[in-house]
C-alpha cells in the first residue's frame, strides 16, 4: 500500500472515530437534557413568640440554640397578682353558689306553700325572681373565673411546633406587652431552597417533582427534595442569582422542600438543586406531614407544600 492510500485510510478511520465520539456525546447530552440545575439558598420559617398580656417577665426556660418540642413551656410572666385575683374570684363564686342554692330551696318551699294556699302567689313570684338573680350571679362569677384562668394561660408561652430557639429577645424582669416579641423560634424541619425557575422551563416543572439538593458544607451528601411551590407571577432574576445564563431571564420563584431532621441545612446556606422534570411520578400531601416522623438522617417520602 502506497503512502497516499495509507494516508487516506488513516483519515477515514479518524473521521469514523470522530463521528462515533460525536454521536455518543450528542446521545449523552440528549439523555441529560431533561435535567435542570438551579441555584439558591436555604430558607426556613420563623415564629416570633409573644405573651398575650402586660406584665414583667418572670422566667425564660430556654437559651438560644436550644431545640424544643411542640407544647414545651418556654417562658412565663410574673403571675402573683393573677393568682391572688383568682383566689378572690373563686371565693366569690363559692359564695354565689351558696346563695343561689339557698334561694332555690326557698323558692321551692314557698311554691309548695302557695299551692296549699298557705302562702300568696306574689310571695312565690318574688322567691322565683330571687332564685333566678342568684343563678345569674353564679354565671357571672364563673365567667370572671374563666377569664382569669385564660389570663394565667396567656402568661405562658409554649412552643407551637418543634424547632430551634434562634433569638432570646428579652430577659426576666423586662416589662412586655402583646406587641413585644420574646423569643424567635426557627422551624427547621422542613426547610426549603428558595430558587428561581426559568420561564422557558415553566411548562416542564410542576409541584411534586422530585429533586436532589447538594450543599458545599456536605459535598458528599444528597438530600432528597421535592418542588413544593411555584409562584404564579413572573419576575426578573434577582441580583443574588449569580448564574450568568439566568441573570437576565424572566423567572418564577420556586421552593424546593427537604426534610431536615439532623439540622444540617441552615438558614442562608447556598444550595444546588437538580430537578428531573421528565420523571412522571409526583408527590401529594403536606411538607409537615412528610417530615413529622423524621427522627434520623433518612429522608421520608416527600410531599407537597403550599406557601
Amino acid at each position: 500500500m502506497n503512502k497516499k492510500a495509507l494516508l487516506a485510510l488513516v483519515v477515514i478511520i479518524l473521521a469514523l472515530v470522530a463521528g462515533v465520539v460525536y454521536w455518543k456525546t450528542q446521545l449523552t447530552s440528549s439523555d441529560n437534557s431533561g435535567s435542570l440545575v438551579l441555584y439558591g439558598n436555604i430558607d426556613i420559617r420563623e415564629v416570633r413568640l409573644a405573651f398575650n398580656g402586660n406584665e414583667h417577665v418572670g422566667e425564660i426556660f430556654v437559651e438560644e440554640g436550644d431545640r424544643v418540642n411542640p407544647g414545651q413551656l418556654l417562658a412565663r410572666l410574673h403571675t402573683d397578682r393573677l393568682q391572688a385575683e383568682r383566689k378572690r374570684l373563686h371565693a366569690e363564686m363559692v359564695a354565689a353558689e351558696a346563695e343561689a342554692h339557698a334561694a332555690k330551696l326557698s323558692y321551692q318551699r314557698i311554691k309548695r306553700l302557695a299551692k296549699q294556699k298557705l302562702s300568696s302567689q306574689d310571695d312565690a313570684d318574688v322567691a322565683e325572681a330571687k332564685s333566678r338573680v342568684a343563678a345569674a350571679h353564679v354565671m357571672a362569677a364563673e365567667a370572671a373565673l374563666a377569664e382569669i384562668d385564660q389570663a394565667l394561660l396567656d402568661a405562658e408561652i409554649y412552643a407551637p411546633q418543634a424547632g430551634v430557639i434562634r433569638e432570646r429577645i428579652v430577659e426576666p424582669g423586662d416589662f412586655v406587652t402583646p406587641q413585644t416579641p420574646v423569643l424567635t423560634l426557627a422551624l427547621t424541619d422542613p426547610v426549603w431552597v428558595r430558587t428561581y425557575l426559568p420561564e422557558s422551563r415553566l411548562g416542564q416543572v410542576k409541584p411534586g417533582v422530585r429533586a436532589e439538593i447538594r450543599t458545599d458544607s456536605y459535598p458528599d451528601k444528597i438530600y432528597d427534595g421535592w418542588v413544593g411551590y411555584i409562584s404564579p407571577t413572573a419576575e426578573f432574576t434577582p441580583k443574588n442569582v449569580e448564574t450568568p445564563e439566568l441573570r437576565t431571564r424572566l423567572v418564577y420563584q420556586m421552593r424546593v422542600y427537604a426534610c431536615n431532621p439532623a439540622n444540617e441545612l441552615r438558614l442562608g446556606m447556598p444550595a444546588t438543586v437538580t430537578l428531573h422534570p421528565d420523571e412522571h411520578e409526583t408527590i401529594e400531601g403536606t411538607a409537615d406531614e412528610a417530615c413529622a416522623d423524621a427522627g434520623s438522617e433518612a429522608t421520608p417520602s416527600p410531599a407537597l407544600e403550599q406557601p
